[in-house]
């Protein structure tokens, strides 16, 4: 049975296997460059004090922290490479002005791990950036529509809607664009297959794909990584109170 209903095996297993070898550069890097960098002697006796460690202890947590945050600045790349490897999409590899293109569809799409990813200032940039591509008439992607993909959004009730970030050096909004729009993971990946539950397939999926790579690799925490999807995508009931 398939990984997943839209991208082969072959090209999953790729994928998971060139961001597990990221993972294994970053864990290299951090223990040869641990006693080359300055650490905080500080920061270091505050956090072994709350969080009652022992110094041995410390090192294994922080050596785990330098890992986490270099594979977090890839890991937008695992949806990258997923996305364009979908029908018609194209990747469009790291160092490029976009990420993603699909010139029959005429759309480009520019994707971020995480709301977060990017600070709010750093929001307008980016859109003046897709802007300059779609609107000039001399540009290449003249009449298309501009994406800015959050795979993980600000809330669970997910959104798309025309990107308007705030530019803080005039206070006021960048101006609405109906061609430049801001979308979570869960609604892209269903525009980009034309499947429903494309992410949610992904994600049951990775555990898998992870073993059949690295078979001597435990997966333990998909019960609760689950409750962290359900919580990023599945949006809260609201409970009423009716007056007796």
């Amino acid at each position: 049975m398939a990984y997943v209903s839209f991208i082969s095996d072959q090209r999953f297993k790729e994928i998971v296997s060139e961001l597990l070898a990221i993972g294994d550069t970053a864990k290299i890097k951090a223990t040869q460059d641990f006693d080359r960098n300055v650490i905080d002697p500080f920061s270091m006796l505050m956090e072994m004090a709350s969080f009652d460690m022992n110094f041995e202890e410390w090192v294994k947590s922080e050596k785990s922290r330098q890992v986490q945050k270099s594979l977090s600045n890839d890991i937008g790349l695992l949806h990258q490479k997923i996305l364009g490897s979908v029908g018609n999409w194209q990747d469009l590899k790291k160092g490029n002005v976009v990420d993603l293109v699909n010139t029959d569809l005429k759309i480009i799409a520019e994707v971020k791990n995480k709301h977060n990813t990017v600070k709010g200032s750093d929001k307008v940039g980016t859109y003046k950036e897709l802007e300059s591509l779609i609107m000039p008439k001399t540009s290449i992607y003249k009449g298309y529509k501009a994406y800015y993909v959050e795979i993980i959004p600000s809330t669970s009730n997910g959104y798309e809607k025309v990107f308007t970030p705030s530019d803080k050096k005039t206070g006021t909004k960048c101006d609405p664009n109906p061609n430049i729009i801001q979308i979570d993971g869960l609604r892209f990946y269903k525009l980009v297959t034309g499947v429903d539950d494309a992410l949610e397939q992904i994600f049951n999926a990775i555990p898998q794909v992870i073993k059949d790579c690295r078979a001597n690799v435990t997966m333990g925490g998909i019960d609760e990584a689950k409750k962290f999807f359900n919580t990023a995508y599945i949006p809260k009931l609201k409970t009423s109170h009716r007056k007796s």
